[in-house]
């Protein structure tokens, strides 16, 4: 405890100061804050990848482009016509006019399972279409 001394009192009391003395907890501050800033990288989990660089420009869309739309219900819709799964290859032909080497641009809905997402790009290259373009949110434009 603190204490102060008066020299315009009358006896030879002391006056307590109840201020509180910062120090020690500015102390303690300090030494949290430098355990942290050494324990935080430390708890970051990483996986170390050496990814490569790629050189590729981004390809120009197409005047009409041939979108494949997997809907929420797992429904196929080629450009806005709806279509069954069987009848996909007919359908992608007939929208083509037979070109195989066109780019599919493929949409699905984002409750769709990978496992969905899957079997369609396999129906595609069974129908012998391998130029498939998967279709997503610019990430500025998603928030």
């Amino acid at each position: 405890m603190a204490a102060r001394l008066d020299s315009g009192s009358d006896g030879d009391d002391l006056a307590e100061n109840h201020d509180i003395n910062v120090t020690p907890f500015i102390d303690v501050m300090l030494v949290l804050l430098i355990i942290f800033m050494v324990a935080a990288p430390l708890a970051t989990v990483d996986v170390p990848v050496d990814l490569p660089a790629s050189t590729a420009q981004p390809q120009a869309r197409p005047d009409k482009p041939l979108f494949l739309t997997i809907q929420a219900d797992r429904t196929l819709s080629v450009g806005d016509a709806p279509v069954a799964r069987e009848a996909l290859a007919g359908a992608l032909d007939q929208a083509t006019g037979g070109d195989k080497t066109s780019r599919v641009f493929l949409r699905a809905d984002r409750s769709v399972d990978y496992g969905e997402l899957t079997e369609v790009m396999n129906a595609l290259r069974a129908a012998g279409y391998l130029k498939i373009a998967l279709v997503g949110l610019d990430g500025a434009s998603a928030r």
